[in-house]
């Protein structure tokens, strides 16, 4: 398994990850300090409870450094697969953390509406809150895209915070402009928005990190891409079954099913295999742990007429998405397929049974091996 060929790589991409949270945690540290100054001299609930979020951002750079530092550890004897996993549970360590951050803003925002205090507020303190929106999005946008660029959930969550973050002060400094203008204070009622804005990110923050450590469905353009990779190779007739373990954003592991010949070769199907492992691993950047191998008649004149009944079959069921590694095998009497059934299905199983019960009743001198399959990619 060339796994040492990623190391290079997960080191560039932890220095570009650390390096980015530092920045954060430096301008957030920053912003913080000067709107609880404001916040404070104000009286502006709004503006506090925005340095608070400041505050929960920079901490959140902390962590995403300190599971970066964790997840590139590498293998050892009880991790072998290494510890990319962590970099998932950072990301949803930095959710809860946005989580909390919004209840409590929304509990202070809530009180502040029992118990009103009218806000005072500066040019000084205006122009302050008008520096951190356009540095909030240069943040934002900095780190997002950095995120992006190196597959890191836990830069991308913090990069679409700050991104918030900017249309939250935006709304704070509307407000303290119309209590300027007219006397009318919504700094508390804005308060409540905010954290509403806060703990709705942080639900779809958690949502994402959930996805990545219990499994999503594979990626379409990613499995497409893997596909066309393994089709290239001379030799292969279908490709089947593709199913990617993910150990981290760089660390992918995956394996897959071919259809060959039933006349090829033990040493040319090794050959084809190889061929398979170095190519995806170079144009896809996934580890291919193993190949497996469907058998496809070319001597058997009758198995394409059998397999073009049965296909008959299946397309008079709705749900059928697809029929792979056919095999008949007339001197043994034994019919083999796998069938991929839409999980939309009112019941998966009963259409398997009945599917089965069908080709058995078509075929009853012969035996019939049918396996449910699963529906992993587009």
């Amino acid at each position: 398994m060339p796994v040492e060929k990623k190391d290079s790589v997960m080191e560039s991409r932890e220095k570009i990850i650390v390096r980015t949270s530092i920045i954060g945690i430096i301008a957030n540290a920053l912003l913080a300090g000067f709107k609880a100054f404001v916040g404070v001299v104000t009286g502006s609930i709004a503006i506090i409870l925005d340095a608070v979020n400041n505050l929960s951002d920079a901490l959140s750079s902390v962590i995403t450094i300190i599971g970066t530092k964790i997840a590139n550890k590498g293998q050892d004897k009880e991790h072998p697969l290494g510890h990319g996993r962590v970099e998932y549970l950072t990301a949803m360590i930095i959710a809860v953390i946005v989580l909390y951050a919004g209840i409590t803003s929304l509990k202070e925002s809530v009180m502040k509406i029992i118990h009103p205090e009218l806000p005072e507020y500066t040019t000084a303190s205006l122009i302050i809150v008008g520096a951190a929106i356009f540095v909030k999005i240069v943040l934002g946008l900095y780190v997002k895209r950095t995120g992006e660029s190196v597959k890191s959930e836990s830069l991308m969550n913090s990069g679409a915070d700050a991104l918030n973050d900017s249309i939250i002060s935006a709304s704070t400094l509307v407000a303290a402009i119309i209590f300027i203008v007219t006397g009318l204070s919504l700094e508390a009622y804005l308060g409540v928005i905010i954290s509403i804005i806060i703990i709705k990110a942080g639900i779809e923050m958690l949502q994402s990190a959930y996805d990545q450590i219990v499994g999503v469905r594979i990626d379409a353009e990613m499995a497409s891409g893997i596909r066309k990779t393994v089709s290239s190779v001379e030799g292969v007739y279908g490709v089947y079954d593709l199913l990617l373990h993910n150990y981290g954003p760089e660390f992918v592991l995956g394996s897959v099913h071919i259809e060959v010949p039933d006349t090829m070769t033990a040493d040319k199907i090794d050959t084809i295999e190889r061929e398979i492992q170095e190519k995806v691993l170079r144009e896809n950047n996934v580890i291919m742990t193993s190949v497996g191998i469907y058998s496809r008649n070319t001597t058997n004149s009758r198995a394409a007429n059998v397999r073009a009944k049965i296909i008959k079959m299946l397309r008079d069921h709705d749900y059928i998405l697809q029929m792979h590694g056919f095999y008949f095998n007339e001197e043994e009497k034994r019919i083999q397929f796998d069938v991929i059934i839409d999980f939309d299905a009112p019941d998966r199983l009963a259409l398997y049974n009945h599917i089965v019960q069908e080709v058995r009743e078509a075929y009853p001198d012969y035996e019939v091996n049918v396996a449910l399959d699963v529906d992993l990619t587009d």
